[in-house]
């Protein structure tokens, strides 16, 4: 079992289940809702995901294309999005969790759009869009 909270600990969950084959999204829009270069997440299970507090206080932006995502609206911190077409995979944001996984993202995906300003330094395989 995975546990996780945003910053100031008002959205705590918990997923019972794996996570799936982590990456660094470098896309605009992952870069906007993190405010870094990439976000670092994970697919998993939305049956197997439950908040365990703050439902009240876990807020949606929501995009034409039907993405949903989660945050705190205390702090702000982003927990998981949501695309309408899978309505069974979350995206599980890696830096909300609290349990220490034995392996982090396995891929750069997204770097055709990547931060001029950031370079990669790793020998993950680098995707120009969504990897296959």
């Amino acid at each position: 079992m995975y546990k996780g909270s945003c910053l100031c600990g008002a959205v705590q969950y918990e997923l019972q289940g794996d996570l799936g084959a982590a990456v660094y999204c470098h896309c605009s829009r992952c870069r906007k809702a993190s405010g870094s270069a990439f976000a670092s997440n994970a697919p998993v299970s939305a049956a197997l995901f439950r908040l365990v507090e703050g439902t009240d206080q876990l807020k949606a932006f929501s995009t034409p294309e039907g993405v949903h995502r989660y945050f705190c609206s205390v702090c702000g911190s982003p927990i998981y999005s949501q695309r309408e077409q899978f309505p069974d995979v979350l995206r599980l944001r890696l830096g909300t969790l609290d349990t220490v996984i034995s392996q982090g993202p396995q891929a750069h995906i997204y770097v055709g759009s990547k931060a001029q300003w950031y370079d990669i330094h790793d020998d993950l395989p680098q995707h120009p869009e969504r990897a296959v």
